[in-house]
């Protein structure tokens, strides 16, 4: 065995402590890393039919003979860590046990982060109405009362819709969010599984960092 010691290199010869259960203790900033190499950068995406920032991002298809499915893919030369997804549902009348003003949906969307290292992690295997959406969004943001409550007036045209924000820190406790690799086949996944052509508005961002 040999033994360790690290100390902090500025010459207070602060050591590091060993806890009971091997653990170190580290303190949490309020801020970025002020000597990192690589800064940061913001990141916003469309959640589109290829992957990429250049495809359709109108969600409103026909998925119920043939699965479709919108994501935001890794790219070649930097990491992406998405951090939330705003979803927009509108459509005129849309109350929360339909989905927009269809009747609640027979497959679903489903929700998945799918990685080259661990395969298809299938988050929400299917949202079927307006509610399932926010609910799988924490209820927020939470606005309204009553039958009003979670949905906007006029988000396209006269149609109201509902507008939820998927938190990947506030709902799994992920700091920055799902990690989408560089150079790999990573992607974050809704999968249309009906037809949804019937709506007035179904789209998704994704927001975050790019390092």
């Amino acid at each position: 065995m040999v033994k360790t010691i690290l100390i902090d290199g500025h010459g207070s010869n602060n050591k590091i402590k060993i806890n009971g259960e091997g653990e170190m203790g580290v303190v949490v900033h309020p801020h970025p890393p002020i000597d990192e190499v690589l800064a940061p950068l913001p990141f916003r995406q469309y959640m589109t039919d290829t992957g990429a920032p250049s495809g359709d991002n109108d969600m409103k298809v026909n998925g119920s003979s043939s699965s479709v499915e919108f994501c935001i893919s890794a790219r070649s030369d930097i990491d992406i860590y998405i951090k939330s997804i705003a979803v927009v549902i509108a459509d005129a009348g849309a109350v929360l046990n339909e989905f927009g003003n269809i009747s609640a949906l027979t497959n679903g969307v489903e929700f998945s982060y799918i990685t080259q290292s661990q395969g298809n992690l299938v988050i929400h295997e299917g949202l079927k109405t307006n509610f399932d959406f926010v609910q799988l969004g924490l209820g927020q943001p939470s606005f309204g009362t009553g039958s009003g409550s979670f949905r906007a007036n006029n988000i396209i045209g006269n149609s109201e819709g509902f507008i939820p924000v998927i938190d990947f820190t506030a709902t799994f406790g992920l700091q920055w969010g799902l990690r989408l690799t560089k150079g790999t086949t990573d992607k974050i996944c809704f999968v249309i599984k009906d037809n949804v052509t019937g709506v007035d508005r179904f789209d998704a961002v994704g927001y975050g960092i790019q390092i």
